[in-house]
């Protein structure tokens, strides 16, 4: 059974996209690609079916990751085939769980750097780049890289917690 994740920011063009080329990369790594599937989406649908913002794109190109990307808008439907839902800060979180329509799809929402060991736990956001420089994005794929790890490990355990 495939447990699916979905990452979450604003527009789906910065954030989000750039969460879900670094986690697809670290499931391919792992060889579990054939057990979780990878999405993203945005809380808005300001950008649907654009690609992801050209900074977003040469940062991760610059890493070794992949860029291709589309926009698209959060739907309330997804909950019901959703394992785990990634926001991307503590405003999407509050968003997506008052979208939840139950307690326990509420409950599959939590924050990308709640996953990172190092991250300040009064701290989770991953900053909007959007209106700043190179070294904004440059930050998010630190932050994204560093929660990733972490959140692989826990999808690992659910993953094989239902394989038992």
């Amino acid at each position: 059974m495939t447990y699916r994740v979905c990452f979450v920011c604003t527009g789906n063009i910065c954030r989000s996209p750039m969460a879900e080329s670094v986690f697809r990369a670290r499931v391919a790594e792992a060889g579990l690609h054939d057990l979780i599937e990878v999405d993203s989406a945005g809380t808005d649908g300001w950008h649907e079916g654009e690609g992801a913002d050209p900074r977003t794109v040469a940062v991760l190109e610059e890493h070794g990751y992949a860029a291709e990307h589309t926009a698209r808008r959060f739907q309330v439907s997804w909950f019901a085939r959703l394992d785990l839902v990634v926001a991307l800060d503590s405003g999407h979180l509050r968003a997506l769980r008052r979208l939840a329509p139950t307690e326990q799809d509420a409950a599959k929402v939590r924050l990308l750097r709640s996953y990172d060991p190092t991250a300040d736990a009064h701290d989770l956001d991953v900053p909007d780049p959007y209106y700043g420089g190179m070294d904004g994005f440059d930050e998010c794929l630190e932050m994204v890289e560093a929660a990733s790890t972490g959140l692989l490990a826990a999808v690992r355990e659910q993953v094989e917690g239902r394989a038992a």
